[in-house]
């Protein structure tokens, strides 16, 4: 009876274990201790950062917008080709829109002002901005594998503040058929944004 009792115990401590690993913690995160009051009800997708994979930039800027909206958690959602088109036809956002930007890459500097500016002009109460750090195929060891990382971070609108950022990447091995890499993109999106404050 007590090894019977024993191996039960076991048995669901184990199924917990694995249960509260279900999605493997996400290789970095860092959240604002003001996060959890953050609420963000609409939010705009900016042109996603493909580095070095340029051909991902399309295909990741539909996926996140999908998953964005498929999640239900804001009531609108600002697509990375409308903030394109903002900047392409208004030249005042472009100019916000561009500082911004330029602060942020150069000097790792969230503009309060700017943010506030570009918010009001997109009506988004938060930014997302991704960055592609792996999109490919490759071999690990004898395995061949389709790798998706991708880098994110959150930003409320009005203060510049970057509420959440997170790097994660999810590799799919195969064997014949190569796993399509936006389909690897929108489970790991998937799997980001459910992690995201709201």
């Amino acid at each position: 009876m007590t090894d019977r009792l024993f191996r039960a115990l076991i048995a669901v401590a184990m199924t917990l274990l694995l249960a509260g690993c279900g999605g493997a913690n996400l290789r970095y995160v860092h959240t604002a201790p003001e996060a959890k009051d953050f609420k963000p009800k609409k939010v705009a997708l900016f042109p996603v950062d493909a580095g070095m994979y340029p051909e991902a930039q399309g295909v990741v800027e539909k996926v996140m917008a999908g998953v964005l909206i498929e999640r239900g958690r804001f009531s609108r959602v600002v697509t990375a080709d409308s903030v394109n088109k903002l900047v392409e036809t208004r030249e005042d956002f472009k100019k916000l829109y561009s500082e911004y930007m330029t602060k942020l890459k150069m000097v790792s500097f969230s503009d309060p002002e700017l943010s506030k500016g570009i918010g009001e002009t997109i009506h988004a109460d938060a930014f997302l901005l991704v960055t592609v750090d792996y999109w490919n195929y490759v071999l690990q060891g004898d395995d061949k594998v389709a790798k998706v990382g991708l880098s994110m971070k959150l930003v409320e609108a009005a203060t510049g503040k970057i509420m959440w950022k997170a790097a994660h990447e999810e590799v799919r091995g195969y064997k014949l058929i190569k796993p399509a890499l936006a389909d690897v993109a929108k489970s790991l999106a998937k799997d980001m944004i459910s992690r995201m404050p709201h």
